[in-house]
């Protein structure tokens, strides 16, 4: 199959994807503002409770069953000293993982929430039921010397990540979130986003998991180096991902895209999650309709990726682990939304007249949401 096929046949999966139910969140909006409370006052959890409902068509919405998913594969530039951790960790964390002692496991055991553990390209052999053999190729080329991966490598990941996120809605899954395991991968994903952005290396470069300060210059050369060398064409998401790209990146953007034709919701991780969402907006601009920003990264180059999707984190808690661990705390909070929504009395059947609430509710700075930039 060439890779020209590959890429029709994604781009009808991405063809899928259709714009949020109006109606239902124009019919949101009026039950919020029907609610016992001021006008805007539970902030973003009433614009959750509509975005929700833009995605599923109805206003009532939760309890939902949460599914974190975690794409695992290694990186070649490690081999450059730019990550604190050896390789080996990828694999001994995807294992930890199914066993729920990562931090991510460790959250997702708390808030109810499943964790599917993929491995796309784990660079080892390995005997570990749980985690979901999805692998493409054993890891990626080094990018300090030669490309990622090939263009139809790159598009076997994101249609990798398509199917899982369709699985998911099959398994009656209501909400995704979308993590990563690979040591490396901040490397590759500050590469990707110097690449769609144009930025240079200094601010979308960051220390990943700790690396000292000769590892951390190194990374910035490499990252510099690479999108020299290779030109990446911002304008192709395709070409940028296999040219600099990893292949839980490559994954993460096609469970964005899935879940947006499955009109589910996806929770944005940290910094590599948030790379992974801007090359699938690039691809498809609706899909970020799907999407909902969990936690502030530490990583440098955070920041420019949520601007460039006009987001803002709804958490700021310092974290900078990785694996999805922002996801559960998310799904958490998106059931309060529903909860609210649900469950909430009207002025009506709490026996207030809401009429002194008029003025305000025709004040603007009550639905104004603020600047995007962090």
């Amino acid at each position: 199959m060439s890779s020209s096929f590959e890429e029709a046949a994604l781009f009808a999966e991405i063809g899928k994807v259709r714009g949020l139910d109006e109606e239902a969140m124009e019919a949101a909006r009026r039950r919020q503002m029907k609610l016992a409370k001021p006008p805007g006052s539970l902030g973003k959890l009433e614009e959750l409770s509509v975005q929700l409902a833009g995605i599923t068509g109805k206003v009532l919405n939760g309890p939902m069953k949460k599914r974190l998913i975690v794409l695992c594969a290694d990186n070649g530039v490690v081999d450059e000293g730019v990550a604190s951790a050896p390789r080996y960790v990828t694999l001994a964390q995807a294992i930890n993982m199914t066993k729920g002692l990562t931090g991510a496991g460790v959250l997702c055991a708390h808030y109810g929430a499943e964790i599917q553990v993929v491995d796309v390209g784990i660079m080892a052999e390995y005997d570990c039921p749980k985690i979901l053999d999805r692998k493409i190729v054993f890891g990626t080329g080094n990018i300090a010397h030669e490309p990622a991966m090939t263009k139809k490598t790159a598009i076997r990941a994101v249609m990798t990540g398509i199917e899982l996120a369709g699985d998911a809605a099959k398994d009656g899954i209501g909400i995704i979130g979308v993590g990563e395991m690979g040591i490396g991968n901040t490397t590759t994903s500050a590469a990707v986003l110097a690449s769609l952005t144009g930025q240079p290396a200094e601010l979308v470069v960051g220390r990943g998991g700790g690396v000292n300060d000769k590892g951390f210059e190194r990374k910035k050369e490499i990252v510099a180096d690479a999108v020299k060398r290779f030109r990446p064409d911002r304008n192709d998401p395709l070409d940028v991902l296999a040219k600099v790209g990893g292949l839980d990146i490559a994954a993460m953007t096609g469970v964005f895209l899935g879940a947006a034709a499955n009109r589910l919701p996806v929770v944005i991780d940290g910094y590599i999650s948030a790379v992974a969402a801007l090359c699938a907006f690039r691809l498809c601009p609706r899909a970020r309709e799907y999407m909902i920003p969990s936690h502030k990264s530490c990583e440098a180059g955070y920041a420019v990726a949520m601007n460039e999707l006009s987001m803002k984190p709804m958490l700021m808690l310092d974290m900078r682990l990785g694996e999805g661990s922002g996801c559960p705390l998310v799904f958490g909070i998106v059931e309060a939304a529903c909860a609210v929504m649900n469950n909430m009395a009207s002025f009506e059947s709490a026996g207030i007249d809401d009429g002194y609430l008029e003025e305000i509710r025709s004040e603007e700075r009550y639905t104004d949401k603020g600047e995007t930039e962090i």
